[in-house]
Order: C-alpha cells, then sequence, then structure tokens
C-alpha cells in the first residue's frame, strides 16, 4: 500500500501552474492526506480517497487512449482504486491500464505526474457519493494494439480531437501536460 508522506513528496513536485482546477484538486488531495486515517481505501467515502490514472500516448505523442466508463457514460483515461498489493501509484495506475486497455507500456520511459482532479462520484447500492482524488500519470505506449477486458470500449483519440469524446477540462490539461513534458 503506498504510503502518506511518499505521495505528499511526489506531489510537492506537481506545479498546475495557471490550472486552477489541479490548483484546488492539490489542495484537497493534501489534506485529504494528512487527515484521512485511510485515504488509499476505496472503502473511505469522506471525505473520499485516492485514486490513479494513465494518460497513455502513442509515441508520437499524436492519440492518447481512452476508455468508455459505463458507469459515468463518458470517456476517460484507464484508472481505478488502489489495491492493497499496490506499492506505489505509479504501480496503481500501470495495472489499472493493463488491466482495462490490454496496451503494453514502455518501460524506457519513466511515468511522469501530469495532472491531480479531484471529482465528484454518484451514488450506488452499495456506497454514498464520494470523492475521488485521482492522480494522473503519463506513460508512453509500446505499440497501439489494444487488448481490452471484455465488454469494454477502448479507443486511440488524436490528441487534437478530444472534444469529439466530450474530455472534460481536467484531461484536456492533463493530456497537454503529457505531450509537453519531454522527460
Amino acid at each position: 500500500m503506498p504510503r502518506a508522506p511518499d505521495v505528499l513528496r511526489l506531489l510537492s513536485r506537481f506545479d498546475p501552474r495557471t490550472d486552477s482546477r489541479a490548483v484546488k484538486s492539490l489542495q484537497l488531495t493534501r489534506a485529504l492526506l494528512r487527515q484521512s486515517v485511510e485515504p488509499f481505501s476505496r472503502t473511505s467515502f469522506d471525505p473520499g480517497h485516492i485514486t490513479a490514472s494513465g494518460v497513455v500516448l502513442t509515441r508520437d505523442r499524436a492519440r492518447v487512449l481512452l476508455v468508455f466508463h459505463r458507469r459515468l457514460r463518458r470517456w476517460l483515461q484507464p484508472g481505478g482504486h488502489v489495491e492493497p498489493a499496490d506499492d506505489d501509484l505509479v504501480e496503481t495506475a500501470r495495472r489499472e491500464v493493463l488491466e482495462e486497455t490490454g496496451v503494453g507500456l514502455d518501460p524506457g520511459v519513466a511515468p511522469r505526474l501530469v495532472g491531480v482532479d479531484v471529482h465528484q462520484i454518484p451514488a450506488r447500492a452499495d456506497e454514498p457519493p464520494h470523492w475521488h482524488h485521482d492522480l494522473v500519470f503519463r506513460f508512453m505506449a509500446q505499440g497501439d494494439r489494444i487488448a481490452p477486458e471484455w465488454g469494454r470500449e477502448v479507443r486511440w483519440c488524436d490528441v487534437d480531437r478530444l472534444g469529439d469524446y466530450d474530455a472534460d477540462e481536467a484531461l484536456r490539461r492533463a493530456v497537454a501536460r503529457a505531450t509537453a513534458a519531454r522527460t
């Protein structure tokens, strides 16, 4: 399981610049990590919990991988909850990308934190509405072959066509930071 002090150190290196939503999300996520007894537990609903996701780019940085989230009815980057066996959030994001899309990630390109986004998840029968404090990592794909989980919709999207998929501002800005990062 990740450790809150390690994640706080990681967040100290993230600069959201003029992205006001990311600035606010960064503040809320730091507060969660300092105050919650179990910030990584998917059953911690007040004030929410940490999740991790991946902006996966093709090597030429021209396309990004999107997954259709059936419950939220939107196209998003692949990602999800921290599992007890995950040592850190990069591992969580990497595992989620592989599970949801089957896309291989280039081990020669270091993941990079490109976004922090706090968003509300609606209630369902077994859980109340709650907040996901999502840390978004940039990965490079080894190729463009997609092998998604059964029944999951996964697509490569041109980075300049995110509007065609109704991508929200947080995803657009994370993709912009991912494509601009050269390391």
